[in-house]
């Protein structure tokens, strides 16, 4: 049997496939048709100092080979995460990454503080938000603010922390060695890419947001390339994401999406959009990379990692 074992920031994770944060609830959601178990990791919804009501409807849409949503991070809060659903993700056998959100340093900050004493293994912090003291640029847009806020939260942080990337920036690499700089212990990307949809016989925007955040399948190219160029800026472990799909059809192409992802220089992957359309779809790719280990005779998926120079 090929090792799975991956290790990010001294947390070892069972097999490398997790999923990404908004695509999975926080684990209860999906808990009728996935064993966690059998997770590397759950990544929860983005949790927040407040309760967020989110962003008004319609504010999911399709589109070619993917989707948009403007949920807006809506969530519960802080307290109710705690009270509700850490107990629940800890009866399963898998690690527990916390996506955190913010519209301040003050916000984050204060989230990561209160998960210092939870049973929680790693926290996420989602950088795609408005930072409300800028007018409204993403903390994580700004090279100077994302270190910043880097720095910040890992003051707090009694936990491993994952920077989550976004693409919405003119180069990737440059945000990679911010958060770097800013002591990040791993990073994440992508996030998902701005985009907007038109309703051509409604006349007027699908979203009521206007712009919403694209994944799915048509975003996993540009993903991939992103991946491929912080590996070769940074010395970070990455988690790779964007576009990791089943295309219902053959294991193979389930595993060649996660696979590609890790010979590009990840260590770990999430699965998003494809569990809208196949709740089995974590699972799936996790069998798919120890089938595709078995038949190429690789002996740790650790050998793969990075591979494509």
């Amino acid at each position: 049997m090929s090792r799975m074992n991956v290790n990010l920031a001294g947390v070892e994770l069972k097999n490398p496939v997790m999923t990404a944060s908004g695509t999975f609830g926080s684990g209860a959601e999906y808990s009728e048709f996935v064993d966690l178990n059998r997770l590397g990791a759950v990544v929860t919804k983005g949790v927040a100092n407040v309760p967020w009501p989110g962003n008004p409807t319609p504010r999911v849409t399709e589109t070619a080979s993917g989707m948009l949503n403007a949920i807006g991070l809506q969530n519960p809060g802080i307290d109710v995460f705690c009270e509700r659903d850490i107990p629940f993700l800890k009866k399963y056998d898998t690690k527990i990454i916390v996506n955190v959100c913010g519209k301040s340093a003050k916000d984050y900050c204060e989230v990561v503080e209160r998960l210092g004493n939870e049973p929680v293994d790693m926290l996420e912090i989602n950088v795609s938000c408005p930072n409300v003291k800028e007018g409204g640029i993403a903390f994580g847009q700004n090279p100077k603010a994302l270190e910043e806020i880097t720095k910040e939260v890992k003051k707090y942080a009694k936990q491993p922390v994952i920077m989550k990337l976004s693409p919405n920036v003119t180069d990737i690499t440059e945000m990679a060695k911010a958060a770097e700089a800013g002591g990040a212990d791993v990073l994440s990307l992508i996030n998902t890419l701005t985009g907007m949809k038109i309703d051509i016989n409604r006349r007027t925007f699908a979203l009521a947001n206007k712009t919403g955040g694209m994944s799915g399948p048509a975003v996993k190219p540009v993903a991939v390339r992103m991946v491929y160029q912080v590996a070769n800026a940074v010395s970070l472990p990455i988690i790779g994401m964007g576009g990791i799909a089943t295309a219902e059809d053959a294991l193979e192409f389930i595993m060649a999406d996660a696979i590609e992802f890790l010979l590009a220089g990840a260590s770990a992957v999430s699965v998003g959009t494809a569990n809208f359309f196949n709740p089995y779809a974590t699972v799936e790719i996790a069998d798919g990379i120890q089938a595709f280990l078995e038949k190429q005779k690789v002996e740790d998926i650790n050998e793969l990692i990075g591979v494509v120079k």
